[in-house]
Parts: structure tokens; sequence; C-alpha cells
């Protein structure tokens, strides 16, 4: 039998986690769009000679919530597109149910924008905060907040993953569910399968690509029902250790330093390469980095640091695209860097949007995505991107042989 799963049969085979082990690495037409929308130069030219080449996957190339501009993020059909674009790590984001089981959200308040938690009456009323209807009159948008938290694992798995979004003009709860931005699509929502932190693991595995696995800050107040913050970051590291995962195969993620610190500590062949998420640029706006900084956190055991990508480029005089001083001090101070997210921004033609805000003034194509993504790989020096779309980041891993 020859090793080769096309994706509609992958599709068709949701029920056998090991069907997945053999998908082929595919990346359709997105990558030749792109080149295709590059102005004129030197690296159109070089990605223009890699476009027939056949695809493999990259550890530089991270699936951010699996592939989430066009699959529900963090649901099993978002996973297996993004390994069969080939990315070679996949994320999933961790927080915890009412009953303290880890699942895969970006946040634990997050069911009321991700999923369809409003069409289940039962499971809507028991949200933290059950659903307002927007109020023309006075100009108040739609309220709701569902939260993880609120519900048990078994009522967590009730539901289906739908595309992130919302209607804040909504008045009833299916027009509050209707709101997948324009640039995205609800093509592959019909099917949104939600996972458990380690049945992703599972999944991950017999994709075989490495996990990145981000602890996500609780909502509610810790410790909760007895789980602390120690024992939240213990439990996600013990579900590895439960499943035989190599530490080397996991990035265990977290914007909250003291995560990577115990890590470090508690667990160090994980902590070996805990990645620290770093917010500190856009949180507080008077925040500069310094290279006494960026060693302090080398001198505590971190490895890795991750900004977004607009930490990590600015404008030259002559207006190209060159490595920032923050990129330049944590090279300095000899921390592995890691970035998020491309192919998150819609259309470039406007400047790119917030993760475009320090190159603004040059982005004006979507095919500009490959001059950030260049400048971030032969400049800066990252080692692994985090993309919504991975078969971008693949395509440029795969024309630069980046492994």
């Amino acid at each position: 039998m020859k090793n080769i799963v096309r994706l509609g049969l992958a599709f068709s085979l949701l029920t056998s986690v090991n069907a997945f082990a053999l998908v082929d690495v595919t990346l359709g037409p997105r990558p030749l769009f792109l080149v295709a929308d590059m102005d004129e130069g030197v690296l159109k030219q070089n990605l223009e000679k890699c476009l027939r080449g056949k695809p493999e996957k990259s550890a530089f190339s991270i699936g951010h919530r699996g592939a989430a501009l066009m699959f529900p993020e963090h649901t099993k059909e978002s996973y297996i597109a993004a390994a069969q674009m080939g990315a070679g790590i996949l994320e999933c984001d961790v927080t915890f149910t009412k009953d303290k089981e880890l699942v895969c959200r970006h946040s634990q308040n997050d069911l009321h924008t991700t999923t369809d938690v409003l069409a289940h009456p039962d499971l809507a009323a028991k949200c933290s905060v059950p659903f307002i209807p927007a109020n023309p009159a006075t100009g108040q948008e739609a309220k709701v907040e569902c939260r993880t938290s609120d519900f048990t694992l078994a009522e967590f798995k009730r539901l289906k993953g739908k595309m992130d979004g919302a209607n804040p003009e909504a008045k009833t709860p299916k027009e509050y569910m209707d709101g997948t931005p324009g640039w995205r699509t609800d093509l592959y929502a019909s099917r949104g399968t939600l996972m458990t932190h380690a049945e992703s693991i599972a999944l991950f595995k017999a994709l075989d690509v490495k996990m990145t696995p981000e602890l996500k800050a609780p909502v509610v107040s810790m410790p909760y029902d007895g789980f602390s913050q120690q024992d939240y970051a213990q439990k996600m590291i013990d579900e590895y250790k439960g499943a035989g995962i190599k530490p080397s195969d996991v990035f265990a993620q977290s914007f909250h330093l003291e995560d990577v610190k115990y890590w470090i500590t508690s667990e160090p062949e994980f902590g070996e390469q805990a990645v620290f998420l770093d917010a500190r640029m856009y949180k507080d706006r008077s925040w500069k980095p310094t290279l006494s900084g960026m060693k302090a956190l080398k001198s505590v055991g971190v490895e890795f640091i991750a900004p977004p990508l607009f930490a990590l480029v600015a404008l030259s005089s002559d207006g190209k695209i060159v490595p920032s001083d923050y990129a330049q001090m944590a090279k300095q101070a000899g921390l592995g860097i890691i970035t998020w997210t491309l192919e998150r921004s819609g259309s470039l033609d406007g400047g790119g949007g917030w993760y475009y805000q320090s190159i603004k003034e040059v982005t004006n194509n979507d095919g500009d995505v490959f001059n950030l993504l260049d400048v971030l790989a032969q400049d800066v020096g990252v080692v692994g991107v985090f993309s919504d779309w991975p078969a971008t980041t693949t395509f440029y891993a795969n024309c630069m042989g980046i492994k």
C-alpha cells in the first residue's frame, strides 16, 4: 500500500487518527498567487524558480491554531489542513474546563465567537454573560461571554468549532454567530471538531509533527477550585509525558514569564526550549527593549523569545525593511527568535494592519508578505514563523532550503 492519503480521503476518515500519518504535503494555489502579486525584483525571481518544486514539511512553518485563515481554529480539521500544508509544528492553545480538563482554545472566554455554543440553548444559559441583544436605539452592541470554565468537558465536546467572528449588531444568537470576516470563508466550517489537549497530542503524533502548546492566561481567579497556576502549568507538561512525547518535540509557550520559569526549574527537559511570548511592546507603549533586559531573560534560562512580527522589523532611511533594535538585541543576547502571525491580516493592500504596523509604508500588496518573511528569515534569523495559512511559510522555507 502506497503511503499516500489525499485530502478528500483524509477528511473522510476523521474517526481514525492514525490515517493522517500519511498525508502528503500540498501547498495549493496561494504561493503562486502571492509570488505573482510581488513587485519585480530578485526575490520574486528566486521564488518563481521554486514554484514547481516538490513541497516538504518544515519546522520553520508553524501552524497557528492550525490553518485558521480558512478552517475553524483549534479543530481537528484545521490541524490536518496545516499538516498537509507542510507545517512541521502545530499549536494547541491550552485552557481548562469547569472540571479542570485541558482543551484547545485560543482563550478561556472565546467560545461565543469560535464555537456554536449559542446554538445550544441549555449550554448558552450557562455562559458567564448570557446573550444580550444589541439595542439600536441606544447604540448598545450585543453582549455575551462564554468560557470553557462554564462547562464540563462533556458539555464542551457537544460544541462545534466555527470561524472566529461575531456580529455586534445582532438581535438574536443566530445573528450574532454570523460574523465571519469577509476575507475569510465559511467554506470549511461545516465541520469543526473540538479537541482536548490530550487528543491534540495524539493527532500531532500521528501527523509526525512537533508541538507548541501555549498555556493561556485564565480569566477565572486562580487557584480555581484548588487548581493553582503551577498545577495548571504542570498538568500541561504531564499530558506530554503521559503520551510518551520526547521533550525535544515540545515547545511550551506562555505570555506569562513565571510559567516559563516554572518549566525551566521544575521540568528542565521541557523548559530547555520553552518559549516566552513577548507582549511588552504593545501592552506598554512606553516600553523599550534593552540588551541588558534580553540578557536577563537568557540568564534565567529562557532560550526562545517570540514577539509579534512588527517588533522585529523597521524601515531604514531609504525605505528598506531591516531588523529592528529589538531583533538585534535578542540576537546579541543569544536568544532564539520565533514570531507571529503571518497570514492573519487579510489583504495587505492597505498597509497590512496591526501585524505590519512598523513597515506599513512599504506594504501595499499581498505579495509583500514574502518581503517581510525574507527579512525575518535571512536578516533577523528567526527559527520559526506562526502562520494562519502554513502553505505560505512552507513554500518559502522549501525554496530557501530551511528545514
